[in-house]
């Protein structure tokens, strides 16, 4: 997106879930290569200590944190994803989005969510990078998550309900909608990506997502400094949560 485009009511922030020293790094590189040729600055998850089995089937880049410190001084937003990324609690559609499906932080007591948020930390300062950002595996959170985080020094969440960025409680909130990719004509939202498991079509389908939708895409800074907070907003904002929870509801 040119940044100094005055329109702040329409941008795609581009998320990338699952970040590890294990994981699909030939299909990673095909997109850094594909990002830095349009000058993009995406947002990317990533698992400190990660103990997914899933994901430590995938082959491992032994320089892991330079590559994320090079990502950051190419100015792209490294966000924590997590800690471990293991799922030890069922949400019943509890959690705090009603997302459902088992969590990595809901159901835990505070005390339990703040211990994994520090060590998640830890290991990002002993590799010299300060986190500011989160969004949790699953999408799965409840208040002990938001206070753990708060209590932590992280404010901002790029996941929840809306089409524009949102405060509760002092966190701010940048949307994260769809598990496909799909530019809105109206509206702040984060995409969902996960190359782990991508092919050739998958990636040609996010090439032409890139291509298409460029001049849209946004940075999370920029995301961020979105405030608005008018009466008009919060009743868009809650219109787009309510409509989505129901078709979750009766699709899952």
């Amino acid at each position: 997106m040119n940044i100094n485009n005055s329109n702040t009511s329409t941008g795609i922030l581009i998320r990338f879930d699952d970040i590890a020293p294990n994981m699909n790094w030939e299909m990673m590189d095909k997109c850094q290569e594909l990002l830095n040729y349009y000058n993009l600055k995406p947002v990317m998850g990533v698992i400190p200590n990660n103990k997914d089995e899933e994901l430590l089937k995938y082959p491992k880049r032994e320089n892991f944190w330079k590559i994320i410190q090079n990502w950051i001084s190419n100015d792209w937003t490294i966000a924590m994803h997590g800690c471990n990324h293991l799922y030890d609690k069922e949400t019943h559609k509890k959690d705090y989005f009603n997302y459902g499906g088992r969590s990595e932080f809901y159901g835990h007591s505070y005390e339990t969510q703040l211990n994994k948020i520090r060590k998640g930390l830890e290991v990002f300062k002993k590799n010299d990078i300060k986190i500011e950002t989160f969004f949790a595996p699953n999408h799965t959170y409840d208040q002990n998550t938001f206070q753990a985080l708060k209590d932590s020094g992280i404010l901002k969440i790029i996941d929840g309900y809306g089409l524009m960025p949102f405060t509760i409680n002092g966190i701010k909130f940048v949307p994260q909608l769809f598990y496909r990719f799909l530019a809105l004509p109206f509206g702040i939202q984060s995409t969902q990506i996960h190359i782990n498991n991508w092919g050739s079509e998958d990636f040609k389908t996010f090439k032409n997502f890139i291509k298409k939708n460029r001049e849209k895409i946004i940075t999370a800074d920029f995301a961020f400094s979105i405030n608005k907070i008018n009466s008009f907003y919060k009743v868009l904002n809650f219109s787009t949560e309510k409509t989505l929870k129901l078709i979750r509801f009766f699709r899952f």
